[in-house]
């Protein structure tokens, strides 16, 4: 496994960066500053990072775990262990994807997390994106469903999306299976 530090976690990597309050920021003098203008401060255990902008930054995926509601190009402050720093690239399946079927989200991680537990099916980065924007369409709209026969509309949900998720079908295969 890939150690990352200063010199190395900004090339092609994903993280989940932990948002910490600005108050609890002690650190007063950047090491380092992006052209985009984010903010690095290294420290022995990880890095903090001030910027406005998440997500994807440069060749990596970076998201922010925030503590309260989070605005895009609103500016927090961000840690991360040298620890969670995971290699990013576009065309290997790195990634799998978890949802909330209590909470109505859905999300996706790096198959180095050490919560993975190897059910999920792993995609690249852009099927990943994919995915998820379907999984959203059908969390939360209803027409996907018009011409199918059921009872419990959040049953079908759940079952659309698993068949997803961990079978590996498409949304069309998926909807298909349950015509049957």
């Amino acid at each position: 496994m890939k150690t990352y530090d200063q010199n190395n976690f900004h090339k092609h990597t994903f993280c989940l960066w932990k948002q910490v309050s600005q108050a609890d920021f002690e650190l007063q003098k950047s090491h380092f500053k992006s052209k985009s203008g984010s903010e690095y401060f290294f420290t022995k255990e990880g890095v903090y990072r001030i910027s406005n902008h998440w997500g994807r930054a440069a060749n990596c995926r970076w998201r922010l775990i925030v503590l309260e509601n989070y605005k895009n190009q609103e500016t927090k402050v961000g840690f991360a262990k040298w620890i969670d720093f995971y290699p990013n690239d576009e065309t290997t399946n790195l990634f799998f994807i978890q949802v909330d079927f209590d909470k109505n989200t859905v999300d996706f991680f790096h198959k180095e997390m050490p919560f993975y537990d190897g059910k999920a099916v792993l995609r690249n980065a852009s099927e990943t994106a994919k995915t998820i924007r379907i999984i959203k369409q059908v969390l939360n709209e209803e027409d996907w469903a018009k011409y199918l026969e059921y009872e419990d509309l959040e049953g079908l949900r759940e079952e659309v999306v698993m068949k997803m998720v961990y079978d590996g079908m498409s949304f069309g295969d998926a909807r298909r299976n349950l015509i049957k």
